[in-house]
């Protein structure tokens, strides 16, 4: 996949997908700009990008703050000259409650990260992409932004408005030479699953029951799908939602 020497920002990138996607780019020789609001989890992602011969650098940003996310995209084009790609991975999960057990705390915090702060790195990245004439989004969404999700209300709606957000932008600047799109993962091994299996261990049985695949997505494996869209393979594609879920909206 061609990501040679483009500048690609990922956020909520010291673990999970975003980890795994920093890593895969800077393999097939992007620079990595490393975001994470844990700046001790990015500088540990930088140090195993460099120790295998990649080119990368942390930057501590938390995406619910306009300013920080200015500065991210800021910093990173004044060090780079340019940003060719971003991917907006930061999220978090719900408390998996029924709709009138949900807290609001739950909801304004879910919506704030998955939701306001994909809309904040697109903002500012659009507005630098428009002053360079090309770039490239990469959200990350899910299968619970494409199906009925129970027990999920704050993160289904915060996931469907991120492809409802790709599909708008991508036809907002299409003539523009920016493509914006979007991938859907299903359960993922990640710090989200992590978190429910917890929680509820019997959960395990039952999510793998419904994956004709039987088994939960690798991180990697989203990776692979993430870095293909941010690649000049993917130059006519535009918003889309690609579903890694190993058959479950099946």
């Amino acid at each position: 996949m061609d990501v040679k020497n483009k500048i690609v920002i990922v956020t909520g990138a010291g673990s999970g997908i975003g980890k795994a996607t920093s890593i895969h780019l800077a393999n097939q020789g992007a620079t990595v700009v490393v975001s994470d609001m844990n700046i001790e989890s990015a500088e540990k992602v930088v140090s195993e990008i460099t120790a295998n011969g990649g080119v990368a650098s942390a930057n501590k940003c938390n995406v619910v703050n306009f300013e920080e996310v200015a500065q991210l995209i800021h910093s990173t084009v004044q060090k780079y000259d340019r940003l060719d790609v971003i991917v907006n991975n930061a999220g978090i999960g719900p408390n998996l409650l029924r709709t009138h057990e949900a807290s609001l705390k739950d909801w304004d915090m879910v919506v704030a990260v998955n939701q306001t702060g994909v809309f904040y790195c697109m903002k500012v990245a659009l507005q630098q992409f428009l002053v360079q004439g090309y770039g490239n989004i990469v959200n990350i969404a899910s299968l619970a932004g494409l199906k009925a999700s129970p027990n999920n209300i704050s993160y289904s709606a915060s996931k469907f408005a991120v492809v409802g957000m790709t599909k708008s932008a991508a036809m907002e600047y299409a003539t523009k030479n920016i493509r914006v799109n979007a991938v859907c993962p299903g359960y993922t091994e990640s710090a989200l699953l992590d978190q429910l299996l917890a929680a509820k261990p019997e959960m395990d049985a039952i999510l793998k029951s419904v994956i004709p695949m039987k088994r939960f997505g690798k991180a990697e494996e989203i990776a692979d799908a993430v870095v293909w869209l941010a690649s000049d393979n993917t130059k006519f594609i535009t918003g889309q939602t690609i579903t890694l879920d190993g058959g479950t909206s099946l």
